[in-house]
C-alpha cells in the first residue's frame, strides 16, 4: 500500500451520506465530492507516510484491526466502508476522533521513533533509516494537529488511499 493518503474532516451529513452509501460505488461517489470540495481546514494529508504511521501506532501491522484503541484509529482502526482492494476508506466517529486526538497529544518524538525502529524491517517496506524516519515524524505532526483540529469541532473523519 504505497500510494498518498489523506483524512478528512467529516460534518455530520457528509458522515452521514457515507454511512447510507449502498455499495462501493456509492461510497467513491460521496468521497469524491469531499476531495473535491479540498477544505484545507479539515483535511491532512499524510502522503505515504501513512503506512508507517499506522504501523507505529498500532502494533507493527498493516491491518484494519492491530493495535489498541485508540491509537490504532488514527489511520486504518476505524469503520471500514469499502470493500474493493483498490481503494481504502475508514470512518471514525467524532468521540473517536477526540479519543485518538487525546492520545496522540501524548506521542511524542522519542516515542515515535522508538516506534519506528522497532518496526519489522521484514514486514515494513521503507528505509526504516533517519530520512524514512524524518519523513514520517513530518507527517505525524500534520496529522496530530489534524485530529486536534477536528476534535475541537466536534468532527468525525474518513481516511482515503487508492491503491
Amino acid at each position: 500500500m504505497g500510494c498518498r493518503g489523506v483524512h478528512f474532516a467529516l460534518t455530520e451529513e457528509q458522515a452521514a451520506r457515507l454511512l447510507a452509501a449502498a455499495d462501493d460505488e456509492a461510497v467513491l461517489a460521496e468521497v469524491a465530492g469531499i476531495e473535491e470540495a479540498w477544505d484545507t481546514n479539515h483535511l491532512a494529508e499524510t502522503d505515504k507516510a501513512w503506512d508507517a504511521i499506522h504501523r507505529c501506532l498500532a502494533d507493527g501491522t498493516l491491518s484494519y484491526d492491530g493495535g489498541d484503541y485508540p491509537l490504532s484509529h488514527a489511520v486504518l482502526g476505524g469503520l471500514p466502508l469499502y470493500g474493493g482492494d483498490d481503494y481504502v476508506v475508514v470512518l471514525t466517529t467524532p468521540q473517536e476522533v477526540a479519543d485518538v486526538a487525546a492520545a496522540l497529544a501524548g506521542i511524542d518524538e522519542p516515542r515515535l521513533r522508538e516506534r519506528f525502529f522497532a518496526l519489522d524491517p521484514e514486514d515494513y517496506d521503507g528505509a526504516r533509516d533517519e530520512e524514512d524516519f524524518g519523513y514520517t515524524r513530518h507527517w505525524f505532526g500534520e496529522l496530530r494537529a489534524f485530529f486536534a483540529r477536528a476534535a475541537a469541532d466536534g468532527r468525525g473523519a474518513v481516511f482515503t488511499v487508492s491503491q
